[in-house]
């Protein structure tokens, strides 16, 4: 056997037992130890290392050892058979348990105690109280073991001090035996005793012999008390008896101790029965408390009623978020007072989760207006940081805006840079670039009409935004919401130098109006209605600003072939072989087609119906776009493309527009109260939505109701 020292594991003695061991141990203070061999016989060896100045003297010097050497290892005179078990005391080097057959002897020393009448496994052994399972019973149900399993034994010096302190009532004999007898778990027994009978001079040299600090400064706190009630209710609650404390307290008409004893436990349930109709501070602590004690349980919704009722707002505003109780939480804004901290807590708490107006709001309570608009532009909700911006006067707003446009802009994402200038109420700016985009669209009207004409429509609609956006702000500004002639002029010329600018935000239809008679002129030619496609394909003559000269004319000059106006049609013919805009291949193939069909057909129009012009009453096609005699351009239907001519209305009747921007059921015309364009309520008879913008049609041109 090697005895090492720890942590430097350097030898220190070195020693031979004389058997086969099976079960080696060591005391708690490792001088000595314990040697169960094979055959069950128990012996015990004194290891403790005395008044060597090296280690490697016993290990070095075979021939001449130490005379301390022999103190080393050496067998003590202890003997016992049939030991299958023991087990040293923890806390006393002096004290072990054994198990010989059926018995259990507890050693002290070299002498054992009476033996106890017990086969099971010794586990633990402190505080003079051995802890054993029946080991045997666990293997029958290892998977739920019964409490029962588990057995205490007592030493016999605990057992007769517990007799001693039960038996007598002077405590000089128990102090003397447990002085005999010294042990810490002793001392506390006669401590506690001595307590019980206020004995205070008995429980303090008891404190002291087991180095209980805590119980030395009990002991004098209840030399400090005058009443011996308070001092029982005092060593009662040192007892943890808190129902008995609280009781004696209550007897002696001390409420208040006992309030104090349960807000020392932290019992906040109890406090608030004995504090009911007393003092509101204290019941808000408790509240509070309560909380508390629900929060670390993840309790939140009980943790939230108790919050309310303490009115601890700072922990009410983390509940309601753990809660997702957005609306609580909302609620709580106008509850608190303005600049509160908490309304910046509460304000970054929505931005977290992207409920700007309520960020911004508990941001503004707070006065911290930057911040307000700093979370606008993270949620990107620019409409709401720009009204916040221009409530406030806040200017770096405005260029913060261009600063992420153009940044949208330079990574060619303009979808992105229409919809933050939306969001940002620039109408305008939106326009114009939906016009641009549109402009550039890939492919042109050969390819994308139908996606151009959708663009143009969103420029246009942005414009109509700007225009009504102005005239409401007029209007506001006017007293008691009506204006004088003066000031809806002056209203008319701001929104018209708005966007004079820009030809395509100064008319915003014309590009929409372009592709939209194009794509019906098509579809016209398709369904085979060639006289019909070509008054459509006519009117596109006008939009040469918007569509290229070899698109217009080569739709002219096709719906105008199919429906026999070959004077039209060679018109057509020569813009197309006479336009710079075409290249040269392809005014050569238009020169020979237009020979091939000019050689077959005379450029004669056939006769068509006369109708007078609305301006000089002049006699005219009506198939033109404008009148020949007064140059009046003729107003025309978006389902059909045909002109509008005033005998054409239902029963030659002009009546007036009503409220809603519509015609009356009996003029034949409707107007779209959105774009402000005119159609034949023939046409539109079997539509839901305007033709041109798509937007909802009331249904105020019919005697029966359409929808």
């Amino acid at each position: 056997v090697q005895r090492y020292s720890l942590p430097h594991l350097s030898i220190e003695a070195r020693f031979a037992i004389r058997c086969r061991p099976q079960v080696v141990a060591a005391n708690c203070d490792s001088t000595r130890m314990s040697v169960i061999d094979i055959n069950g016989m128990l012996t015990l060896y004194d290891i403790e290392v005395k008044g060597l100045s090296t280690t490697g003297m016993l290990v070095g010097q075979a021939d001449k050892k130490p005379s301390t050497e022999a103190a080393v290892g050496t067998q003590l005179e202890f003997e016992r058979k049939d030991v299958w078990n023991m087990r040293w005391a923890s806390d006393n080097p002096d004290l072990f348990a054994i198990m010989e057959k059926t018995r259990m002897y507890i050693i002290r020393g070299l002498l054992p105690e009476e033996p106890v009448l017990s086969n099971a496994y010794i586990c633990a052994f402190r505080d003079l109280q051995i802890q054993s399972v029946l080991i045997d019973e666990v293997i029958q149900n290892p998977e739920s073991p019964r409490k029962e399993v588990l057995l205490d034994f007592e030493t016999k010096s605990l057992r007769d001090t517990r007799d001693i302190l039960t038996k007598v009532s002077n405590l000089k004999d128990a102090f003397n035996y447990v002085d005999d007898n010294p042990h810490p778990r002793l001392w506390r027994l006669l401590a506690e005793a001595a307590l019980g009978q206020l004995e205070f001079g008995v429980a303090e040299k008891a404190f002291v012999r087991f180095e209980d600090y805590q119980g030395i400064q009990l002991v004098k706190r209840l030399r400090l008390l005058d009443d011996k009630v308070k001092q029982k209710a005092e060593v009662a609650a040192y007892f943890q008896r808190f129902d008995e404390a609280e009781s004696l307290y209550r007897e002696i008409d001390r409420k208040d101790l006992a309030i104090d004893l349960r807000v020392r436990l932290g019992d906040w349930f109890r406090v608030i029965q004995l504090a009911h109709g007393g003092n509101e501070d204290l019941l808000q602590q408790a509240w509070s408390s309560i909380g508390d004690y629900y929060a670390d349980r993840g309790k939140w919704s009980n943790a939230a009623q108790y919050y309310a009722k303490a009115q601890n707002n700072s922990a009410l505003v983390d509940t309601y978020y753990f809660l997702e109780d957005y609306d609580s939480l909302e609620r709580l804004i106008n509850y608190l007072p303005e600049g509160s901290p908490l309304l910046t807590d509460i304000g970054n708490k929505f931005a977290l989760v992207g409920l700007c107006e309520q960020a911004v709001a508990a941001f503004t309570r707070h006065g911290d207006v930057k911040t307000a608009v700093d979370t606008c532009v993270m949620l990107n909700q620019w409409d709401q940081a720009v009204t916040i911006a221009q409530q406030h006067n806040f200017q770096q707003i405005e260029g913060l805006l261009a600063k992420y446009a153009q940044h949208l802009l330079d990574k060619n994402k303009k979808i992105e840079a229409v919809q933050l200038y939306r969001k940002a109420n620039r109408h305008t700016e939106a326009a114009r670039l939906l016009a641009q985009m549109a402009k550039e669209m890939p492919g042109g009207a050969q390819k994308n009409p139908d996606r151009i004409k959708k663009l143009y429509l969103l420029a246009a609609l942005e414009v109509e935004k700007f225009k009504t956006k102005t005239m409401d702000a007029q209007m506001t500004g006017a007293t008691n919401g009506t204006m004088t002639t003066a000031q809806t002029v002056q209203s008319l010329i701001t929104a018209d130098q708005s966007v004079a600018s820009d030809r395509a935000l100064e008319s915003p239809w014309r590009g929409c109006e372009a592709f939209h008679l194009y794509l019906v002129a098509q579809r016209q030619l398709y369904e085979g209605h060639y006289e019909q496609a070509m008054k459509t394909a006519l009117r596109l003559a006008d939009y040469e600003d918007i569509l290229d000269t070899q698109t217009i004319y080569s739709i002219i000059a096709l719906t105008t072939y199919y429906n026999k106006f070959f004077m039209q049609c060679s018109k057509a013919f020569i813009k197309l072989e006479a336009s710079g805009d075409v290249n040269e291949e392809m005014r050569t193939k238009f020169s020979d087609l237009a020979l091939r069909i000019f050689t077959r057909n005379q450029p004669r129009d056939p006769s068509s119906r006369m109708m007078p012009c609305p301006k000089c009453h002049q006699r005219m096609h009506d198939w033109c776009v404008s009148c020949p005699s007064c140059n009046y351009r003729l107003p025309f239907c978006v389902a059909s493309g045909r002109s509008i001519f005033p005998e054409e209305k239902a029963g030659g009747l002009h009546g007036p527009e009503d409220g809603a921007g519509v015609l009356g059921s009996a003029s034949g015309v409707v107007k779209c109260r959105c774009c402000r364009h005119r159609m034949y309520t023939s046409e539109v008879r079997k539509l839901r939505n305007c033709p041109l913008c798509h937007s909802r049609l009331d249904a105020a041109y019919n005697n029966e109701p359409r929808f």
